[in-house]
């Protein structure tokens, strides 16, 4: 019996313009959230496989499109921290990666889909998505208080080695778990 391999990516949607219903007024609204806002509560997820379908197209043609039809799936979706996890067979993850880096608008709306983890097991996926989105709280609260500094961006863009590091930090877990950690 052949067993079909997939890979999850979990992308998170970063918006480069503020909301459509925003007013004009400067508010204390960080950097940090302006970037990372949540999604409209009306983008469904199929909408977001419509979109990366006729992207797949545009860049691949019907192949590209064929390989990707029966395998792409949502398989979860949160517009309050703009995250999503697709999964797609492991031979043509690359195409629908590909895809993303190319989409520059979701619903009319600029923005830039950012692939964060590709992993073979959802389970891995669903810890990263967590655990990013705890980072994005704290850093955000952080920035708020004042305690950080202009770069608080930085902590959801820092490679997974120095990620961890700051949350075994944050955490309260000390330098005894850090040992394994190498510097790059």
């Amino acid at each position: 019996m052949v067993r079909l391999k997939d890979r999850y990516l979990l992308v998170n949607i970063i918006y480069t313009s503020p909301p459509p219903h925003s007013s004009s007024s400067p508010s204390p609204v960080s950097d940090l959230l302006l970037y990372n806002q949540p999604t409209t509560s009306d983008l469904r997820p199929q909408t977001i496989l419509k979109d990366i379908r006729a992207e797949v197209s545009s860049l691949f043609g019907d192949c590209g499109s064929g390989a990707i039809d029966r395998s792409l799936q949502v398989k979860y979706l949160s517009p309050a921290t703009s995250t999503f996890i697709l999964r797609v067979s492991r031979a043509h993850f690359r195409l629908v990666w590909a895809a993303l880096t190319f989409m520059h608008a979701l619903r009319g709306r600029p923005c830039i889909f950012r692939v964060v983890r590709i992993s073979g097991t959802m389970r891995k996926v669903e810890q990263e998505a967590i655990r990013r989105a705890r980072l994005l709280v704290l850093a955000a609260k952080d920035e708020l208080k004042g305690k950080s500094s202009s770069d608080a961006l930085g902590v959801l863009l820092r490679s997974d080695s120095q990620q961890q590091r700051t949350l075994a930090i944050v955490g309260g877990q000390g330098d005894d778990d850090e040992e394994g950690l190498a510097e790059d």
